[in-house]
């Protein structure tokens, strides 16, 4: 079992300044998944009881002479703790910039560029007879190569990485009907004043294009209407009689026409949904699955300088609900 590559700038930057910041507050485990053309980092997808979170990179977002070899068809995978990750690697960078800058102004010095490379390793740690895997950053210091290690879980076996390939392939079905929230900032102060009212939020996606957003109380009602948002997929004509129908109104007839689905989620898993966007997506789409399964929140990354998706880059959630919901 062999991974070797070197972090590319580009890599640097999305990894530090935005995924793993946004990984972290999801939670603080998750499954780094990498296969012979992408790399995964992968939250609660084998465990269904907390917001499943799934970030795809193509191998050449992150990273330059990228091998990898496994006896599972060259997929590797492990748990590791994101917070020693970013640690490690924020540690790492600052030695690699350091020395790159102080590098490049001397005359005649070392020609070969200086890089980050991670690999997979086995060690012994101190006070232990047991090798243990880790996951290793290295570059380049003043006198010698600066190390960083994080420890990793063992890899998975080949039955659980067809596990974790099966739920990650389950995970990847999109809802039939997206709608596209436009200010993110915006609705995360919605849901912060919503926390304070209660646990439970009812979520409602209609084809025209409306976000209904409600928690209730015996003693209190908290909503937030978004209308006419763009639609991805399904979607259909606004009703003209409904202008002047108070939200829940317009709601409750959607759903009898089967315009919309509402579900119920826990509040604390939609607004550590929307901690996404330290990953600065540049917009996020809201689904609910068939059935109601989940709610869905897709989030696009464009090519710099352009509203073209960038297709190396995906990021998405997976709410569970608390109700089967109604469609």
């Amino acid at each position: 079992m062999k991974f070797k590559a070197f972090l590319t700038d580009n890599g640097v930057n999305l990894l530090d300044k935005r995924f793993l910041p946004a990984f972290e507050k999801i939670g603080k485990i998750c499954h780094l998944y990498a296969t012979r053309d992408h790399i995964y980092f992968l939250h609660n997808l084998l465990n269904g009881d907390g917001i499943q979170c799934i970030a795809q990179f193509r191998k050449e977002a992150l990273f330059d002479e990228y091998r990898i070899s496994s006896q599972n068809d060259d997929r590797i995978s492990f748990t590791i703790d994101l917070v020693l990750l970013h640690r490690a690697l924020h540690s790492i960078i600052s030695i690699y910039t350091e020395f790159s800058a102080s590098d490049s102004g001397v005359p005649g010095g070392n020609s070969a560029p200086n890089r980050i490379q991670i690999k997979l390793v086995k060690k012994l740690p101190p006070h232990s007879q047991q090798p243990m895997p880790f996951l290793t950053f290295e570059t380049k210091g003043y006198k010698s190569a600066v190390i960083q290690d994080v420890p990793i879980s063992k890899p998975l076996s080949r039955s659980d990485v067809l596990e974790l390939q099966a739920a990650l392939d389950m995970a990847q079905d999109l809802p039939q009907t997206l709608i596209q929230v436009p200010d993110m900032h915006q609705l995360q102060n919605f849901v912060e004043k919503m926390k304070q009212v209660g646990d439970v939020l009812n979520v409602s996606i209609s084809k025209y294009g409306d976000l209904h957003l409600q928690v209730s109380t015996t003693l209190i009602t908290l909503g937030a209407e978004f209308r006419k948002l763009s639609v991805i997929g399904e979607q259909a004509q606004s009703p003209t009689d409904d202008q002047n129908l108070s939200a829940q109104s317009r709601t409750r007839i959607a759903l009898q026409r089967g315009d919309a689905m509402t579900v119920q989620v826990s509040i604390n898993h939609f607004f550590k949904s929307l901690q996404c966007h330290f990953a600065k997506p540049d917009c996020a789409f809201y689904g609910i699955a068939q059935q109601g399964a989940c709610l869905t929140v897709v989030f696009q990354f464009f090519i710099p300088g352009t509203h073209q998706t960038d297709k190396a880059i995906s990021l998405h959630c997976r709410l569970p609900v608390l109700d089967p919901g109604a469609s």
